[in-house]
């Protein structure tokens, strides 16, 4: 489902600068964020200190062109909140959203039945749908979630549930890493998600893989010793390299030429290393395809 690759010379990133700008790129633009934004412990390494909850993410939008909301996938945000973050950011800025985990982590016995926080979710969402700030939703299943005809199916209702928005899905079982899975996508009209994680050998591997008009990756870290047995802070406590983020840069060139819309979201929110690293690759991606 991908096209050729453009290749460019790698390029050393400069020293973080004030604001990640939308990179134009094609037919379409790249938007370069984090996974939250919402941390205790990025004032210092990221926010000013003594910076107050309700001022982050004012803050966060003059540095960044889109956030992946994170706290949704806990619990079903009020209609209040989402209208909140509506107004304390600019008419350009975008929100991915994440699905809540009671509609993604099911149990097996429950995979037919789409729950309702599903439709509190989308009247919830209201305020960015209206105002055009929701980019995407974030469905993210977990790695018991395998390709069976069951799950196939629950996707099929979910498509049905959020009808008319834009879905992506994030696979942590690499049985679903393949042509196939990309076929159903396409039908259901739900984007791929492309992420880089530890390569383990039942999790997704590397990819540019592009579904509709619409692009994703994930940069999760690569803490190999933290993964299954971590928490969720020590699971993400990484810090990548330029030279580990270089060969994204010409994935998320490959995905950029054939949509309009592409996504790079950094979760490796540990003191604020998913701020720093999304600085980088964005600016190390600006100087490749410039």
């Amino acid at each position: 489902m991908s096209g050729s690759q453009q290749s460019f010379d790698f390029v050393h990133a400069r020293e973080p600068v004030a604001r990640v700008e939308r990179i134009p790129f094609a037919d379409g633009t790249i938007a370069v964020g984090t996974c939250g934004y919402s941390y205790k412990d990025w004032i210092g390494p990221f926010y000013p200190a003594n910076t107050r909850p309700n001022g982050m993410l004012p803050y966060y939008a003059e540095h960044f062109p889109a956030v992946e909301i994170d706290a949704s996938y806990y619990r079903v945000p009020s209609l209040e909140a989402f209208a909140s973050m509506n107004a304390r950011t600019p008419p350009a800025f975008r929100f991915s959203a994440k699905l809540p985990g009671t509609v993604t982590h099911l149990p097996p016995d429950d995979a037919h039945r789409v729950p309702d926080d599903a439709r509190l979710f989308r009247e919830n969402l209201e305020p960015l749908v209206r105002s055009g700030k929701l980019g995407a939703i974030l469905m993210q299943f977990p790695h018991a979630f395998g390709a069976t005809s069951r799950a196939q199916n629950y996707l099929r209702s979910l498509r049905e549930e959020l009808a008319g928005l834009p879905l992506v899905a994030e696979f942590r079982n690499r049985e679903w890493q393949q042509g196939k899975t990309l076929e159903l996508l396409a039908e259901l009209d739900v984007a791929w998600c492309n992420v880089d994680q530890p390569q383990f050998e039942k999790l997704l591997r590397p990819s540019s893989d592009v579904v509709g008009p619409l692009a994703y990756v994930r940069f999760h870290g690569r803490n190999y010793q933290n993964w299954w047995r971590g928490t969720a802070e020590s699971r993400y406590d990484y810090d990548y390299t330029e030279e580990e983020l270089a060969p994204w840069t010409e994935r998320v060139a490959e995905m950029a030429a054939q949509t309009r819309q592409t996504y790079v979201f950094f979760n490796n929110h540990r003191l604020g290393q998913a701020a720093k690293n999304a600085g980088t690759f964005a600016r190390m991606l600006l100087a490749g395809l410039s």
